[in-house]
């Protein structure tokens, strides 16, 4: 299959799941496979994360707006009843720091073994069944019931935003979870709406998607102690396209799949994804035990 067919495939496969709570990491690496593509290679090791970076970017761009309203409302917010501590812009930070530490030294601790597809499979059958779980708890008030909900961002507490925090070092560390899968249940479980628990989902993935791609570039592309790179860049004009045709792709369709998704959220729950999850996951173990 032609290099520039492989990056409209894989772009579009990046752009739809980075940001919907099924795990983008993980379908990138089964469609990979599918694809044939040399796991191993270096060039696509960093194509894949070019094109994450592409998904990513289109968030500053989509929630300009918002993102603007925020700092112009820094530190007291638009109601007034905000501190430095307490505002959106503050929480998402604070939020970023309590999943990137502990993230950090695990994935250390842990190694790299986490990234097989067998880890991968049974991450998403897990995080789907607690999906699932989480969104029928919610729809009959057990959690979040309505009067006590925390239905935007700007209403918000520390502790929300710590707890949320704590849960994403899951997908940190198991890739297969879906940062937003564990920000939006446990967002809901800390009595969060479901459209405030996706809108703080998008602002913590900002921080925490760049320094984790930046992160993962330093280490495919950089040598590290002495360690040659395992990622390569593009060594002819060829690879040069095929790298910015999965960039673009990516970048227009994650931010298609946002704009939608937002708006899904507001009338629908969850569960189609959970139950996607638990399909996408049993097909991977089936997968991995046959080969």
């Amino acid at each position: 299959m032609h290099s520039y067919i492989l990056a409209v495939i894989l772009g579009i496969v990046e752009g739809l799941t980075e940001f919907l709570p099924v795990s983008s990491t993980a379908h990138l690496r089964i469609s990979e496979a599918l694809l044939g593509i040399d796991l191993g290679n270096g060039y696509w090791k960093m194509f894949s994360i070019v094109i994450q970076l592409g998904a990513i970017l289109c968030l500053p761009i989509y929630f300009r707006s918002r993102i603007a309203q925020f700092f112009s409302t820094f530190p007291q917010g638009k109601r007034g009843d905000r501190n430095i501590v307490t505002h959106p812009v503050s929480l998402t930070l604070i939020a970023f720091v309590c999943t990137a530490g502990p993230a950090f030294l695990l994935t250390k601790v842990i190694g790299k073994h986490l990234e097989s597809l067998y880890i991968m499979g049974m991450s998403l059958v897990i995080g789907g069944i607690v999906m699932w779980v989480v969104d029928y708890l919610y729809d009959r008030g057990v959690v979040a019931p309505e009067g006590r909900r925390t239905e935007d961002m700007d209403q918000m507490s520390l502790g929300q935003a710590v707890w949320i925090g704590l849960w994403q070092i899951t997908s940190a560390v198991f890739p297969g979870t879906s940062r937003s899968m564990s920000t939006i249940a446990s967002g809901q479980v800390a009595n969060m709406s479901r459209s405030a628990a996706l809108e703080f989902s998008f602002f913590l993935s900002i921080p925490t998607m760049i320094v984790a791609t930046c992160y993962e570039a330093y280490k495919t592309m950089l040598p590290h102690k002495g360690v040659p790179p395992i990622g390569a860049g593009p060594a002819n004009a060829e690879q040069w396209i095929t790298l910015a045709i999965g960039f673009v792709v990516s970048f227009l369709v994650a931010y298609v799949v946002v704009a939608w998704f937002m708006h899904w959220v507001r009338k629908h729950g969850f569960a189609p994804f959970a139950i996607w999850r638990l399909i996408v996951g049993a097909f991977v173990l089936l997968w991995m035990v046959k080969h």
